[in-house]
This record gives structure tokens, C-alpha cells and sequence, in this order.
């Protein structure tokens, strides 16, 4: 009660101002609101933040401080002129019970991903009243600071890690600074200046592709064209690309053509980017460039000459640990290009507007999606979401005295960053291994980033963004599925430009959030969400934005899945581009070991009964081949995990002698099976694919090898077989391989034995019998 009292004597002391303002406002600036902070605190961007983002910036603050004024709300139980005392006393009886109703309201996602209403610890009286006083003292503080340190300290303590609590960026005494409705062209600084007196040429609005591209408007004959005739496609090859097929239904027969030569200005580049990103890109120039293109890569110059002209674009030729980063920092700069371009057209409209007379039509002045976010980029690791906003950030900054405004810069490294020692150490992995899984290698995390007026805006709540970073896990559990009360995913209406990277990577994590993304894409809201219908395109309201998103695929192999996205999902008006190159060698040029390859071919009426077909082909004609006690040693590697849990039920129904490992095996499961199989106290090892693409664990004691279905990564082919020479005591005689196809498995049998042998083994119904010597 001491402590207590002393704290009381504390609050007395405030002046009547001082107590007034802390009745009516809650504080001087709410971004620093502490009380707020431990109620509102979650380590990723909860579902509520980003439901709570449809509303209006003046809607939004009132919810944000909420809380707090309901806490001093308890304070008004007797006029101004009565003493502390009294309504401190009032203040006892309520503000625990404020506070639990109130805590209760808070949502957010815990660390394993999953929501959790009661996620937030209860405070006590004596802690109540210690951070209302610590609220009381800071007042002054906070009051004297600069908007310039108010801006860069709350941008880097929004919250103590310490905790383990993360709040959303909410500083809602700048939010005018990133809001585009109540911007003007000419705040901004010289260089935006001068891109809105170049783009007074109508020549170059005619010129520019963005303008060309959402300028256009398309009549509904040619709608109904895209709906409903094929396309038509032509074949090109270019010098680093290689063989380009280009398809579309509007423009017949007509092919892009590879610019040797590209001149910066020719690109239309926002002001700032022109001079940014030389410097950014340095690092992947070589002396070997010519001068006349300084910067840019043969291959960035290729891919950035088809994404500038708004084409669909998939290129299946992604790796990590060569050109990964090169086209990471090409799709970045083409992303960044498209938002500040649109910002850029919004500000100027809004001068506009401001100056026209009363009454004047203003239907010139669509330009605005019915939603803000005009990018989404998935990515499978909050690394890859960390080195994009570092691209970003260094594209933005024109030199060492003009940085920009990043805010929550600290809570950003902090989640998605990753730490040195948390790495395992001694361990042998691949090359392209540590390249993918370099980092922070979480997959559920989505982030909303703003970016106005030389400040860009991390954490910004969805429906305030401009670019929206995530994983498919991430956007599904924002999406949610029918009959769930809590989903939201009208921020997607007016997606302009989506961006899937390292696609094949979904595969090893969960198609399934691909397919239920692509479903909820460009789809009409829900809700108005304050939208300016007079601001809104005509495109937009005619629900015709899938015809105009661009869609930027990239994978580091061609899968039928992918293709799916890419050809029934993508209906860009302008067309599409995909390069189409063949294997020549296919990857069992690798296999060191000497081994027998038997291809053993299934045959299937259609792709839907290749899964059956396979099984019951496994089971009658190879499996009783390698029953006897001579066959021992026998891994048999299962791409599926469907395929992987109905042979385990079958080699349990027939008990059979086998283990098994999959993803979900626990590490003391996987050494037990690795013995076993080892020391051959287990005949059959069932081993999944997407074990060994998390793990790469090196597999002893294989001496005959069952391929159930060709690896989705052709690299794997060779990597296990070569796990055979690991054997201790080794009978090279008695090694054996065998592999299932169909003709349904072109693309992965290419990728294998190489596209002319795969042109051979699918002409003849026979199986087809290779040596690999080791020097292949």
C-alpha cells in the first residue's frame, strides 16, 4: 500500500492541464503508448490487424486508443476541480475488470501459426497502476521530441523483444504521410517534380508501358474473346533465354524481340530508380559487360525487357545458387517501378482535383484500384521477404545523405531475420541446399509494406499498402475458407501485379495454398472499404482485373502443377511468355556409381488414373521381385506423400519386413530406421521426397533402389543413386536401380535421361535397359 500511495502522490502532482489531457486524449503521441503496446504486442501480423485495416485512417485511430481511453474513462467519475484522490479511488474498483474485458478483445497468431483469443497474460492492480504512472511521467517527453525523432525512435522501439510481443505499426499521427487520398504531387520532393513535368508529354504517356497497358480499355467482345477461343503462339529464340514461346488471343503473330542494347532512359524508370539502380546492381556486373549497358546482366536485360511490357512471364530456370539473386533484384525493380509510377499518377490527380473549379467533371480521374495493395509477392522463406525489402530500401535511397524513412526497421530485423548461431554446425549439406535454406527459413509470415514520399512503411495494415510480401501459408490462414468467420481477402481485388518465386518450392511445402490464392485473386470485394467510386477505374468496376494482372512465375524446374497456374489461372490481355527450353543431358550423366537403370513403363488411359495404375503395377509386378531374402536392402523413394502413406498401410497389411521416414518422422524415429536398414534388420526402407529435400541425409546400406515416381527435382536422381558407393562392404555386382514412368512424366523423364532418349523410351512400349559407367 506504501508503493501505492507513493504512486498516488506522483499523479497528484500533475498539473489540471496535464490531467485534462490525459482524461480527453489518452497522451500526446499514441505511438508510444505502452499500455496499448502489452495488449496488442503479436509475433506476426494477426488476422484482426489486417480485418481492421478496411476502415478509414480516422476510424482506425479511434480503435487504436481505444483501449486507453476506456482505462481513463474511469477517471470521470467526478468533475475536473475534485481531487486525485477520489478518482483514484474510483479508479480501483474498475480498472481490472476494464482491462480483462478489453484484453480479451485482442487477437493474434501465435508462434506455431494458429490463432489464440487468450494469448494475452492479465495484469494485476499493482501493475496496472505502475504503468499508469510510468504513462503519466512520459507524457512530457514524448511531447517535447521532434516529429523527426517521434518518427525514427517509434520506428525502431515499437516494442521490447524481451517480451516476446509484437505490436502493428500504428502511428496514427503520420498517417497522413503515407496516405495517398490526402497527398498532392507537388509536396513531394524536386525529382517527382520533374517527373510530373516530363509526364506533361503526351508523347511520353503514350510511350510509357504502364501507361500503355492500364490506359487500355478493352471492349467486351474482346473479353468474351479471352473467355472463349484458345490462343494463338508463335516460337522465338533469344540469345540467353533460349526458346521463348510467346501466346496470346488479342495480338495474333505478334513476337517480342530481344533488345541487344538497353538504354536506362528507354525504360521508363521512375526518377529516382534510374540513378539507384546501377549502384544496386553492381554486384552482378562483370567486366565482360558492354558500356552500353552498364546495368544490366545478359539475363536481367532479357527478363525486365519482357516484364516492362506487362507480359505474363514464367521461367522455369530459377537457381539458387547462380542467378537466384539476379532475377530477385530484376522483379524487384519492376515491382517498385509499377507502384511508384501509380502513387506518382494518384498525387498528381489529387493537385488536380484540389485546383478544379466546383461542378467540373471529374471522370478523368480514374486511377485507383477498388483496393490500394497493386502488388503481391509470394515467397517461401521470411528471408527471401527480408532480402526484397533490403532491395527495396537500397533502390529508394538515392545516396548516403538522402535515406528514406523505413519505419518498425528494428521489429522487422528482429522477425525476420536470422540468427548466426542458431545454424547447426558440422554439417555436410549440398551447395543448392544451403542456398535455399540460407537464413530464416519460417514459412508462415505475411507483411504490408506502404511506400510515399521518400518513406516506405513496414507492417502497414493490408488495405494501406502498396506491396504485400508472403508465403502461401501465410495468405491462406489471412483468406481462411468458406463457413469461417474470420477471413478477409478483398485486399486481393486489385492486384496489378503478382509475383511467385521459387514456385517449385510450394510443391515441397503445400500446393494447396497456391491453388486457394489463385482462387480468391481479383475477385470483386466484399466491401467498399471507403473507396472513392469517382478514383476507381472502369476495369475495376467491370470486374475485369484478371485481364490486366501480370503474372511473374519462376521455378527452378517445369511441373505440371506450375503449368496449371500459368495457363488456366493467368489471363493477361497482352499474352504471355514462357521459355520452353529442353534438357539435353538429363541428370544421370551424374551418377558416379557403376549401376544398372531399368525404366519400367506403366500404361495409363488418361492422368487421372496414372495413381492407381501405378500402385497396382508396384504391387503385382515389382514388388514380388524383390521379396526373397537376396533383395534386401531395398530403399524405395516416394515422391507423393499420398503414395508414401498408402504403401506404408499396405506393407503393414501384407507384414512385410520394412521402417520408414517421411517429413513428420522424429529425429529419433530417423536414426532408428537408418540402423535398421543399415545392419539389415529391415528389408524395405519407404522413404518420402520431401524428407530428403528438408534434410539431405545421407542414406547407408542401399543396395537395390525402387524410383515408385521420377523425383520432382531431377538433381535428386543422381543424388540418391550415388548414396550406393556410402555402402560399407559394397557388391557392386548386386546393385540395382529400377524406375516407373508414364507418358504422363515427359517433362520430369526429360530432365532424367536427357530429351532424346526420353523421345525413344516414349515410342517404344518396351522397358528400357541403361548402364551408367561412372563416366557419363
Amino acid at each position: 500500500m506504501g508503493k501505492r500511495r507513493g504512486e498516488r502522490e506522483l499523479l497528484r502532482s500533475l498539473t489540471k492541464k496535464q490531467k485534462k489531457h490525459l482524461r480527453e486524449f489518452g497522451e500526446e503521441h499514441p505511438f508510444y503508448d505502452k499500455l496499448l503496446l502489452l495488449h496488442s504486442c503479436f509475433p506476426f501480423q494477426s488476422e484482426n490487424s489486417d480485418k481492421s485495416s478496411a476502415e478509414s485512417d480516422s476510424e482506425t485511430e479511434v480503435e487504436q486508443v481505444s483501449v486507453y481511453h476506456k482505462l481513463l474513462a474511469t477517471l470521470k467519475t467526478s468533475p475536473e476541480s475534485e481531487s486525485e484522490e477520489d478518482e483514484s479511488e474510483s479508479e480501483d474498483g474498475e480498472s481490472e475488470t476494464e482491462m480483462d474485458s478489453e484484453g480479451s478483445q485482442e487477437t493474434g497468431e501465435a508462434d506455431g501459426g494458429e490463432e489464440d483469443k487468450n494469448d494475452v497474460p492479465e495484469l494485476e492492480e499493482d501493475s496496472l497502476d505502475r504503468l499508469f504512472l510510468q504513462l503519466s511521467l512520459e507524457t512530457e517527453e514524448t511531447a517535447e521530441q521532434t516529429p523527426g525523432q517521434e518518427q525514427a525512435d517509434g520506428a525502431d522501439t515499437s516494442c521490447d523483444p524481451s517480451h516476446g510481443l509484437i505490436e502493428e505499426f500504428t502511428d496514427v499521427k503520420h498517417e497522413s504521410e503515407f496516405s495517398l487520398e490526402t497527398n498532392f504531387m507537388e509536396e513531394e520532393s524536386g525529382d517527382c517534380n520533374a517527373d510530373q513535368r516530363d509526364g506533361n508529354s503526351s508523347q511520353a504517356f503514350s510511350e510509357d508501358p504502364f501507361k500503355q497497358h492500364m490506359d487500355k480499355e478493352l471492349e467486351e467482345k474482346e473479353v468474351e474473346k479471352m473467355s472463349t477461343l484458345p490462343k494463338s503462339s508463335s516460337q522465338s529464340k533469344w540469345p540467353r533465354l533460349g526458346q521463348l514461346t510467346f501466346s496470346s488471343t488479342l495480338e495474333k503473330h505478334k513476337t517480342l524481340k530481344a533488345d541487344r542494347e538497353v538504354d536506362v532512359k528507354q525504360l521508363y524508370l521512375h526518377k529516382p530508380l534510374e540513378s539507384t539502380w546501377p549502384k544496386v546492381n553492381k554486384q552482378f556486373l562483370s567486366s565482360v559487360n558492354k558500356p552500353s549497358e552498364p546495368s544490366f546482366t545478359p539475363l536481367q536485360r532479357e527478363l525486365f525487357c519482357i516484364m516492362n511490357t506487362y507480359r505474363d512471364l514464367f521461367y522455369p530456370e530459377r537457381n539458387a545458387l547462380t542467378n537466384g539473386e539476379e532475377i530477385r533484384h530484376a522483379y524487384c525493380l519492376h515491382a517498385l517501378n509499377h507502384v511508384l509510377k501509380a502513387n506518382a499518377q494518384v498525387l498528381s490527380n489529387n493537385a488536380k482535383r484540389r485546383d478544379q473549379k466546383p461542378g467540373t467533371d471529374s471522370d478523368d480521374y480514374r486511377d485507383q484500384g477498388l483496393t490500394r495493395p497493386k502488388v503481391l509477392m509470394i515467397v517461401p522463406f521470411r528471408e527471401c521477404a527480408l532480402r526484397i525489402v533490403h532491395i527495396f530500401i537500397s533502390l529508394l535511397e538515392v545516396n548516403d545523405k538522402r535515406k528514406i524513412d523505413v519505419s518498425n526497421k528494428k521489429r522487422f530485423k528482429g522477425e525476420f531475420g536470422s540468427d548466426p548461431e542458431e545454424k547447426p554446425p558440422n554439417l555436410k549439406r549440398p551447395e543448392d541446399y544451403e542456398a535455399v535454406f540460407a537464413g530464416n527459413i519460417d514459412d508462415h509470415f505475411r507483411i504490408g509494406v506502404a511506400i510515399l514520399q521518400k518513406s516506405m512503411r513496414l507492417y502497414a495494415p493490408f488495405y494501406s499498402s502498396d506491396i504485400i510480401i508472403a508465403s502461401p501459408l501465410g495468405m491462406r490462414t489471412v483468406i481462411g475458407a468458406e463457413g469461417e468467420k474470420k477471413r478477409d481477402f478483398d485486399f486481393l481485388s486489385s492486384i496489378e501485379i503478382l509475383i511467385i518465386d521459387q514456385a517449385d518450392i510450394y510443391l515441397m511445402q503445400n500446393w494447396e495454398h497456391v491453388l486457394h490464392l489463385m482462387k480468391h485473386i481479383n475477385r470483386l470485394p466484399l466491401d467498399s472499404h471507403g473507396v472513392d467510386f469517382s478514383r476507381v477505374r472502369m476495369l475495376n468496376l467491370n470486374n475485369w482485373s484478371k485481364y490486366y494482372r501480370q503474372t511473374l512465375l519462376f521455378s527452378a524446374l517445369q511441373d505440371p502443377q506450375i503449368n496449371s497456374i500459368f495457363n488456366k489461372h493467368c489471363f493477361n490481355y497482352v499474352g504471355q511468355v514462357a521459355v520452353r527450353n529442353v534438357p539435353l543431358s538429363g541428370s544421370i550423366s551424374h551418377v558416379v556409381v557403376q549401376l544398372p537403370h531399368v525404366f519400367r513403363r506403366l500404361e495409363a488411359e488418361n492422368v487421372t488414373s496414372v495413381i492407381e495404375t501405378r500402385f497396382q503395377f508396384f504391387i503385382d509386378k515389382v514388388l514380388p521381385e524383390y521379396r526373397d531374402a537376396i533383395m534386401s536392402h531395398t530403399l524405395i523413394y516416394v515422391p507423393s506423400y499420398f503414395d508414401y502413406v498408402r504403401l506404408r498401410n499396405y506393407f503393414k497389411k501384407e507384414e512385410l519386413n520394412f521402417t520408414h521416414i517421411c517429413e513428420y518422422t522424429k529425429k529419433a524415429g530417423v536414426c532408428r530406421a537408418r540402423r535398421f536398414f543399415l545392419k539389415g534388420e529391415k528389408q524395405f526402407l519407404l522413404f518420402t521426397e520431401r524428407f530428403h529435400f528438408y534434410k539431405r541425409y545421407t542414406i547407408k546400406g542401399i543396395r537395390n533402389l525402387i524410383f515408385y515416381e521420377l523425383p520432382t527435382y531431377s538433381h535428386f536422381y543422381s543424388e540418391i543413386c550415388n548414396m550406393m558407393k556410402a555402402t560399407d562392404s559394397g557388391v557392386d555386382a548386386t546393385w540395382t536401380c529400377t524406375v516407373l514412368y508414364s507418358k504422363y512424366d515427359a517433362q520430369k523423364l526429360a530432365a532424367v535421361v536427357g530429351i532424346d532418349r526420353t523421345a525413344q523410351m516414349l515410342q517404344s512400349k518396351k522397358n528400357v535397359h541403361l548402364f551408367v559407367t561412372g563416366e557419363n
